[in-house]
């Protein structure tokens, strides 16, 4: 085989590989999981581990852009958060930003700093 055959995949002949159809198909596999799949797994991993992290006293923010703090963690795997005076919503613990949530805590450090 020389070497253009060999760029345009072409076996014995003249005739297309199929061998080299299954090497493409894997190799996009491969692509699309590294670049895709396994970042999506990593943050949900992320996610999941932040928001069992949270505790009493933490300043939140949910997905929904709420603001508050958490004042008590359930047995039910919800948190009950204030968000104003007398004002007490009761919500799940996967509804935490994890990004938005280190966001406002960058914020509060630079406020509370300068």
């Amino acid at each position: 085989m020389n070497t253009i055959e060999t760029l345009l995949m072409v076996g014995e002949g003249g005739k297309p590989n199929p061998m080299m159809n299954v090497v493409f198909m894997v190799g996009m596999i491969g692509v699309m999981y590294f670049f895709l799949i396994r970042p999506q797994m990593k943050r949900a991993k992320e996610q999941k581990e932040f928001s069992n992290s949270t505790s009493v006293g933490d300043m939140i923010v949910t997905t929904a852009g709420i603001h508050g703090k958490i004042i008590k963690t359930n047995e039910d795997g919800t948190i009950s958060v204030e968000v104003d005076r007398n004002t007490v919503l009761k919500m799940d613990k996967s509804a935490v930003s994890m990004e938005l949530t280190a966001a406002l805590r960058k914020k509060m450090n630079e406020v509370s700093k300068g």
